[in-house]
């Protein structure tokens, strides 16, 4: 919204002739009529002030405008910047193929009739089962998460998706909404029509019913390239305009000081030591202003003005004021620039951490002993922790499931090379021991950060369900026999590798029957922590899994992750979360028919 353009209006006061001359033997005193003053006299030094004041005000005014107007409007930019910076990076990160989905599914009759039996009862649980039959409540509870998580990050006051469709705005993922605003119409605003088909809309700064906010919108794309939804973010802009009255206010007050110091000072003087000067300094100030994008250093005022007063001091201070501006904005765009350089560099990190752990399942589409499934949510854009799983040779398959010490890119870093010498190692032969001992001395060369890694790694026979693990201080396992339920493994771990050299690692042997489930993770799981900072902990977890025990691994680390999203809620993830589900099927089973 913007605000009418103000300046100093001109005045002119007309001196008076004065009427009547000095009488009564050259008395000095003026001609008094019935002991008082004419009608209508007013003392020349009461003009003059009033002159002095009324141009003093005027000069005043005009540069407080002006003044007012630069930093509203750089200040406006900046917020407006930021906003849409803030929604490019987040719609960055929204899957629109998925939104594309998650729309098609809210417009149907279905879907209508049973978020019309929602509202009626005021019961979300019956939108969260519909989107899990779907299959999209996963991703759609995902989303949900990463706006809530970037929506106090940024310190953004609403973070909202939608899909405009004519005038309509179609409400898909709000993290400050309840399952029950999912598919909820609304009228778009004007500006909306200009993108009717989810287009870029320039930020703005307007005042609603929540004060004033700053609001930007920038297209979702999905795989195709095509704009399936907006992403909105709104900035709140509350504190920016009681700030901006109290710049207001102060440039106010200086102008009643100005014009208190005009009243002391003559016509001439003030026109040579402050109106002209004033003039001077008000159209430079202009200049300044009206040079937009781009300051140098060479754009800064620099007049002939070395008056010792406070027309000197605001001079002085104007210049150092736009000095520092120069000099911020020139930061400003050095460090924007870093900033984006870095968030690419993670965002690269981040595809390359997920190319390197298995992704594709089934895995091993030719081998039908066992199922396997797993994943990996890191806290940052980069995490620690890692799962593997390999055939050795036709009848071995190699399973790790691992965890470094710290977050971050060093423990990424760490983990690469943790992951990478197992595997290389494991594939050499010899048993679980013998491979992480070898791993061990490696990590322990140079490894000045001192960072270590908890491993759970194991070789299973597929012929005969025999096992051979190695335990370095990592979770227990749960296994779940067949037609039971699923129980953790607990024997004597192992130091965690890297922490000393020559160190030996103790083996454990275990047999799985046709029909078992094994089950492993890192401690991100059970040491989850709510805002009650209370632990998920393993028996919620074994709960999680017991629910549907004979499911599919896919399905198994689904229930956990649901009870453990549940548990949480709005608390933040601080440990990587990772989980490995195997189901053994033996060595009998063939291929399904068709």
């Amino acid at each position: 919204m913007q605000a009418p353009k103000c300046g100093p209006r001109k005045r002119t006061a007309a001196g008076r002739k004065e009427e009547g001359r000095l009488r009564d033997g050259g008395t000095g005193g003026r001609q008094k009529v019935k002991g008082r003053k004419r009608k209508g006299w007013v003392s020349l030094t009461v003009k003059l002030n009033v002159l002095v004041l009324v141009i003093s005000l005027a000069l005043a005014g005009g540069l407080s405008a002006i003044a007012y107007q630069v930093n509203r409007t750089r200040v406006d930019d900046l917020m407006m910047q930021t906003t849409a910076q803030d929604a490019a990076t987040v719609a960055a990160f929204m899957d629109g193929d998925f939104l594309r989905e998650l729309m098609q599914a809210v417009r149907t009759d279905e879907f209508a009739q049973v978020r019309e039996k929602a509202l009626a009862a005021e019961d979300e649980e019956m939108i969260r089962a519909w989107l899990q039959e779907k299959g999209l409540y996963e991703r759609f509870d995902a989303t949900m998460q990463v706006l809530a998580k970037y929506q106090e990050k940024m310190d953004v006051r609403f973070m909202y998706v939608q899909s405009v469709i004519g005038d309509g705005s179609v409400n898909l993922c709000d993290p400050s909404e309840d399952l029950l605003y999912l598919g909820s119409v609304e009228m778009s605003p004007d500006e909306f029509v200009a993108y009717q088909t989810n287009l870029r809309v320039a930020p703005t700064v307007s005042t609603t019913a929540f004060g004033w906010l700053c609001s930007a919108y920038e297209p979702i794309l999905a795989s195709d390239g095509e704009a399936v939804a907006i992403m909105g973010v709104d900035l709140d802009m509350n504190e920016v305009m009681r700030e901006r009255y109290a710049f207001l206010f102060s440039m106010l007050m200086f102008a009643a000081l100005l014009m208190v110091i005009s009243f002391a000072v003559t016509f001439l003087l003030m026109r040579k030591m402050a109106t002209r000067p004033l003039s001077m300094l008000s159209k430079a100030t202009l200049g300044f202003a009206d040079r937009g994008e781009g300051f140098t250093q060479e754009d800064v005022i620099d007049l002939p003005i070395r008056s010792q007063d406070e027309i000197g001091d605001l001079y002085q201070e104007i210049r150092s004021m736009q000095s520092r501006m120069v000099e911020y904005m020139q930061n400003l765009t050095r460090v924007t620039a870093e900033r984006e350089r870095i968030g690419a560099e993670l965002n690269i990190a981040t595809q390359i951490q997920a190319d390197m752990l298995p992704r594709i399942f089934p895995p091993f589409p030719d081998r039908h002993e066992f199922e396997i499934y797993a994943t990996m949510d890191p806290a940052k854009e980069v995490g620690g922790d890692f799962y593997d799983f390999f055939l050795i040779d036709e009848e071995h398959l190699g399973l790790v499931m691992a965890d470094v010490s710290g977050k971050g890119v060093p423990a990424a870093l760490f983990m690469v090379i943790a992951k990478t010498l197992i595997k290389n190692r494991a594939q050499m032969g010899g048993g679980p021991a013998e491979t992480l001992r070898y791993v061990n001395d490696q990590l322990c060369e140079g490894n000045d950060a001192e960072l270590f890694v908890t491993v759970w790694f194991a070789i299973l026979d597929l012929k005969t369900g025999r096992g051979v693990a190695a335990n370095a201080g990592h979770e227990h396992p749960v296994l779940r026999r067949e037609n039971g339920k699923f129980e953790l493994v607990l024997y004597r771990h192992s130091p965690a590798v890297a922490t000393l050299a020559g160190m030996k690692f103790r083996e454990h042997e275990f047999e799985m029957h046709p029909g078992d489930t094994l089950f492993v993770y890192t401690d991100g799981v059970p040491e989850a922590t709510n805002a009650g900072n209370e632990l998920f902990g393993t028996d919620r977890m074994l709960d999680a899994l017991n629910r549907e025990a004979d499911a599919a691994p896919e399905t198994l680390l689904r229930n956990v992750r649901k009870d453990l999203d549940d548990f949480v809620g709005d608390a933040p993830q601080f440990d990587d979360i990772t989980m490995l589900g195997l189901h053994y099927r033996g060595p009998e089973i063939t291929a399904p028919e068709g």
